[in-house]
């Protein structure tokens, strides 16, 4: 059973959403954890995202202009994934 499948089957899950670079994305991803997150999911910012609405907007223009780009997204998760492998 994948990670995601155990987080469901144990009843209703808490599911968060953050966009990577968006503020202190790795003290966030630790902060959702300790909060009791099952799953969370790391937006990647991008430069039109019309269809996330304006919080994801801002949340995804904040970070490109702070430097976020696709290597730093998954280095980010790599080393998440190290010190946490069940979320």
């Amino acid at each position: 059973m994948s990670r995601f499948e155990t987080a469901f089957s144990r009843g209703p899950a808490l599911v968060c959403f953050i966009t990577a670079g968006d503020g202190d994305t790795a003290a966030n991803l630790d902060a959702l954890v300790e909060a009791g997150a099952d799953v969370i999911e790391l937006g990647m910012p991008f430069t039109d995202p019309m269809a996330d609405g304006p919080t994801i907007q801002l949340a995804g223009q904040r970070a490109l202009a702070g430097g976020q780009t696709l290597q730093k997204t998954l280095d980010m998760v790599t080393e998440f994934r190290r010190d946490d492998a069940t979320t």
